[in-house]
């Protein structure tokens, strides 16, 4: 197993751990959290690690993730470089509604920590999951704190 995915799977761990200051720690001090296709109103890219621990520090309050019900790694040629597809089922706390997602992440880890972590979602199913466009927006803006 690589170094890289033991970052991955550590951080895939902590996810339905609920342990979000554990997750952000595994990012570099630089590294970066992207959202490719987050869409109006909700932030399209997180710098440093400081600024990762204050978004995802809420995210529980919004999303309480209970399982990963699929999870498919790619290993890319490069070593540094993991993709994975992953489905996360649990709860939206606010509405009490099941919450389901599918994820695609494009994870790059060098000396053990996060330097990328592309994060592909559908806003749509987002909002919806979470009881609507004004939902996601707030979690956006707020960074994950409402």
């Amino acid at each position: 197993m690589t170094r890289a995915l033991e970052v991955v799977e550590r951080a895939l761990d902590l996810l339905l751990a609920h342990d979000m200051a554990g997750f952000a720690g595994l990012w570099a001090v630089d590294g970066t959290l992207e959202f490719p296709f987050a869409s109006e109103g909700y932030p399209q890219r997180i710098d440093g690690r400081a600024a990762v621990t204050e978004y995802m520090r809420g995210y529980t309050d919004h999303i309480a993730p209970r399982v990963i019900t699929s999870q498919t790694v790619h290993q890319s040629v490069d070593p540094e470089v993991v993709v994975v597809e992953f489905e996360v089922e649990g709860t939206a706390v606010r509405s009490g509604c099941p919450y389901h997602m599918r994820y695609v992440s494009v994870i790059t880890v060098r000396d053990g920590e996060i330097v990328g972590y592309r994060d592909y979602w559908s806003p749509l199913a987002a909002a919806e999951a979470l009881g609507g466009g004004n939902e996601l927006s707030e979690f956006g803006e707020s960074g994950g704190d409402r």
